[in-house]
């Protein structure tokens, strides 16, 4: 026989926070339910493809309603067809979030759709190959838009949402290069560790506001994109399994899992944490 104590008065438990007044929670055994996304509202910003799409159809198939994102109206309605196919609930909206008006205009439209926002998801990203003697300022300016600025626009406007709740969770999809260097991609390099800058700043911001802040730092996952962001770069799959301890690459689902426990009840205690998804990349060493 167990005892549950009771919570403190003025003070919520912690799967008050995690699935607020709304969401559609019906198991009963909290130890069997902690991991759960059954009716929560996530947004996933460039979920069209990759790892994206892996993270919003995992969410979906875990019960929750994901507005899938991406800036071409044509990939986001396609990738939300497919969910929608399988029997989850999605909704697409085209938005470039590194605009402030594509990042608003996204949460504005999930809160149309669903009425608020549970979860953020920042996800949308572009790769960067190129000499730091070579690199423009407008190639600088434009990666730094979408894995820096586009991250901070996105929370932003998700807490305003979300703060007068006193509930949310931000997962920002950072990398192992948010906490190490290659050559050739000084302006990736830059944004993933301004990102985890960001991660940490919001976390202490808003947790004593109800709001979690964590990034998901992955790394090599085999996805289109980063195969060819590795020929850019000169060199194959085999040169970063003979360089990853687990001997692969990942698969998207490996990166989506932690994403979903991240925004579970499961991780009610984590904040402005880095969790690495990298099969022992950084505790190796790398390069």
């Amino acid at each position: 026989m167990s005892v549950r104590a009771e919570n403190p008065p003025g003070r919520t438990s912690a799967r008050d926070r995690e699935h607020p007044e709304g969401a559609d929670v019906t198991t009963a055994d909290d130890k069997h339910d902690r991991t759960s996304v059954a009716g929560l509202v996530a947004i996933v910003t460039g979920s069209s493809s990759g790892i994206g799409k892996a993270i919003a159809a995992r969410l979906a198939m875990g019960g929750a309603r994901v507005v899938v994102n991406s800036r071409d109206a044509g990939r986001a309605q396609e990738a939300a067809d497919e969910l929608t196919a399988e029997g989850h609930d999605a909704h697409p909206v085209a938005a470039d979030v590194s605009r402030p008006e594509g990042a608003t205009g996204l949460v504005e439209a999930a809160v149309d759709a669903y009425g608020r926002v549970d979860v953020l998801v920042n996800n949308a990203g572009v790769p960067s190959v190129r000499p730091a003697e070579e690199l423009s300022l407008e190639d600088w300016s434009s990666v730094l838009a979408t894995n820096l600025t586009g991250p901070f626009l996105c929370a932003q406007a998700a807490a305003r949402v979300m703060l007068p709740r006193s509930s949310g969770v931000i997962v920002n999809v950072s990398s192992i290069l948010g906490s190490t260097a290659i050559p050739g991609r000084t302006a990736y390099v830059t944004a993933k560790h301004g990102l985890e800058g960001l991660t940490r700043s919001l976390a202490v911001e808003w947790a004593p506001r109800g709001i979690r802040v964590v990034s998901v730092s992955p790394g090599y996952v085999a996805t289109p994109l980063v195969t060819q962001t590795m020929q850019r770069g000169g060199f194959s799959a085999e040169d970063i399994n003979r360089r990853t301890p687990l001997g692969r690459l990942a698969d998207p689902d490996e990166i989506s899992d932690v994403v979903a426990w991240v925004a579970s009840p499961a991780a009610s205690y984590v904040t402005g944490s880095q969790v690495a998804v990298d099969g022992g990349w950084l505790a190796y060493g790398g390069w």
